[in-house]
């Protein structure tokens, strides 16, 4: 990322830079973290503050639970997030991330449940992790004891590599943590990319391993959101197992997708909103007029919240997605969207 070596990847790391006002290399953590803080704190009205999870990103672990340096290409400990957190505790809360293949992920995630995390962000898709793999369960289990959810990425992924293991970010292949006691966050809502149809050998996605993906290529793939709109619909999983929105009014998700999820009211008490910051800051990543085109915004909306997002990105994403409405029910996101959730700890 730190040279023209790998220039597609240094140029992807000098936007996100510029997004989060670095300018000092030397200073760049701190430069984020300066800027995000005082996003968050122009967000607050009257000396209430709304409260942000930092995430925490684990290493690529190989199945035998060794480190995989060469296929990880950014870390951020649980550590560094927690020293976060204590700082401002007002506006952040930690967010774990602890690879199922690692040799003490158990102990980890006992350790993180105990310094207040009570969620563990997973990428399987750039982490190397197969969500159906059997050797999950017990981090399933346990996950479910000490309450920690897991807020994995769900769809394909495009911001860190993930070069051939797209297929992981499938939503189906969370039913095994749900099987298993765990409580499950979808982000993103699977908005991008095609899955394979894990129901139609009629499992369920009860197995996996390397030997199970194989197999998988040979089975029709559809939507990763209609994937996810199915596991939405099983009723069993209510209470423990949600969708998150961030990312889904980006310009590489498509429109009807959002209309999508306006109109399915019947969802709105199991979504929950995130940022996906830095990405909010990147001007060219998104577009509120497209959005007049396809009846979900009005001209005069479009037109006020760019000029809200040149003040202050992080509210932009929060305020366009309260004001996005349906073309023809006129349904918005509810307030709960963008409230806590005691079933998530929060």
């Amino acid at each position: 990322m730190l040279t023209w070596a790998h220039p597609w990847k240094h140029a992807q790391f000098l936007v996100y830079a510029h997004a989060a006002r670095i300018t000092d290399l030397e200073r760049g953590d701190e430069q984020f973290v300066e800027r995000l803080t005082a996003l968050a704190r122009a967000s607050g009205w009257n000396g209430a503050f709304p409260r942000y999870g930092l995430l925490a990103f684990d290493q690529h672990y190989r199945a035998d639970g060794t480190v995989d340096l060469g296929r990880t290409e950014m870390h951020v400990p649980n550590d560094r997030v927690f020293e976060l957190c204590a700082r401002e505790p007002a506006l952040f809360v930690p967010v774990c991330s602890v690879h199922p293949y690692r040799k003490d992920a158990l102990a980890e995630l006992e350790r993180c449940a105990a310094r207040g995390a009570k969620l563990c962000k997973w990428l399987p898709n750039a982490m190397g992790i197969d969500p159906m793999d059997p050797s999950c369960d017990a981090f399933y289990a346990k996950a479910a004891e000490v309450g920690i959810a897991i807020l994995t990425h769900t769809g394909d992924e495009h911001a860190v590599d993930a070069e051939g293991a797209q297929d992981l970010g499938n939503p189906l292949r969370m039913r095994r943590a749900l099987e298993h006691g765990a409580t499950v966050v979808l982000a993103h809502c699977a908005t991008l990319g095609e899955g394979v149809d894990l129901d139609a050998v009629g499992d369920g996605g009860s197995s996996g391993g390397t030997a199970a993906r194989a197999a998988d290529a040979a089975l029709p793939r559809v939507p990763n959101f209609d994937l996810f709109l199915r596991l939405m619909g099983e009723e069993r999983w209510k209470g423990r197992l949600f969708g998150e929105i961030s990312a889904v009014t980006l310009r590489n998700r498509d429109t009807s997708v959002v209309a999508t999820l306006l109109e399915r009211t019947d969802l709105h008490e199991r979504l929950v909103n995130g940022s996906d910051y830095p990405l909010p800051a990147i001007r060219v990543v998104w577009s509120a007029q497209r959005f007049v085109g396809a009846g979900l915004l009005t001209d005069d909306e479009a037109r006020a919240l760019e000029e809200l997002y040149d003040y202050d990105p992080l509210v932009f994403d929060f305020a366009l997605k309260r004001t996005l409405h349906h073309p023809k029910t006129g349904a918005r996101f509810a307030d709960s969207v963008f409230l806590g959730r005691s079933e998530l700890g929060y």
